[in-house]
């Protein structure tokens, strides 16, 4: 195939995910991640060697090495952000800075480049709280956090680097993924964290909101199926499962399959804004599978069992720190 592939925010959970199945699908790739003096690859350092992968450092937020990175590639996959709620609302230009500038410099670096592909990725959250399910991509934009107006202003510009210069941009927005190498801030890896630590009260937010979860390897699978269909070139397109399920169902599911009779307390520190809490996502997947057949192949529980078990190794559970919650 040879096809070259840019990946930013490659470091990343869902980033390391695609960069492994892009050199499953005979990829060259380049992977980027945030620089730092140390060396470390993040979730890339679990990625296994391959003569096929090319790791560089790096921040999207300077224009300079953008343009830099982005030569000789056939696509891009733009995965790059800041991405945790609550952060959001104590460092929200750092939002702006990354996730707006950084895609206008990714577009720019593109259209300058020759037309590369650009697949932007942006996420549920720009929907707010669902005012009618399932969700399409026609449902208004509520900017319920600094994270989400951030992501509304990043796929705005990528969407008028398309209407502006005919850049070939599509926006790719999961739902909610978990999986293997998620943030313990989210509430799947959070709940078994804490269960395979033996903590008896594990510490949440609020477990009335639903999400479309979807399994990690799924929205891996979609970036590249949307990437390969050019009649998504210019739209928008989510990646979900058509499915919702509450929080504390979720905890529920969780406890079964981890034979767990652990209690639930609530962390105040946790608990959003009110009229920040999305309180329902529940996705319509019907442009993807009208434009590409694509459908996910792994169902909640199934997802859940593979996760509580990466989780759970002894090897993956001490990197993280069950003890703190980091926003």
């Amino acid at each position: 195939m040879n096809k070259k592939a840019l990946v930013t925010g490659a470091d990343g959970f869902i980033g390391s995910h695609l960069v492994e199945l892009l050199l499953k699908h005979g990829y060259q790739v380049r992977a980027l991640s945030i620089y730092n003096s140390f060396n470390y690859w993040g979730w890339l350092e679990d990625v296994p060697k391959n003569p096929s992968l090319e790791v560089v450092s790096g921040d999207i937020r300077d224009p300079f090495f953008c343009s830099e990175i982005v030569k000789g590639m056939d696509v891009i996959y733009h995965l790059a952000a800041l991405i945790a709620i609550p952060y959001s609302y104590v460092a929200p230009n750092s939002y702006v800075e990354t996730n707006v500038n950084g895609t206008l410099n990714l577009c720019q670096a593109a259209k300058d480049n020759g037309n590369i592909r650009v697949i932007h990725t942006s996420t549920s959250e720009v929907y707010g709280t669902a005012l009618y399910v399932p969700i399409d991509e026609k449902h208004p934009k509520q900017p319920q956090s600094p994270y989400s107006a951030s992501k509304i202003g990043a796929d705005a510009m990528a969407m008028s680097f398309y209407n502006a210069f005919d850049l070939p941009v599509t926006i790719v927005r999961p739902f909610n993924t978990y999986g293997p190498r998620q943030s313990a801030r989210a509430i799947i890896p959070s709940i078994i964290i804490q269960i395979a630590n033996g903590i008896k009260e594990i510490k949440l937010g609020d477990l009335t909101p639903t999400r479309d979860f979807n399994y990690v390897a799924d929205t891996a699978a979609g970036f590249i199926t949307v990437a390969e269909k050019d009649s998504l070139i210019g739209e928008e397109v989510n990646i979900c499962s058509n499915f919702e399920i509450s929080m504390k169902d979720t905890l529920g599911l969780i406890k079964k399959i981890m034979k767990s009779d652990v209690k639930f307390v609530t962390d105040e520190e946790r608990i959003r804004p009110g009229k920040s809490e999305v309180f329902r996502l529940f996705g319509d997947n019907k442009k993807l599978l009208e434009h590409t057949g694509f459908k996910p192949a792994c169902g909640i529980e199934e997802g859940l069992i593979k996760t509580c078990e990466w989780f759970s190794k002894s090897e993956n559970l001490v990197k993280y720190k069950s003890g703190i919650y980091n926003v």
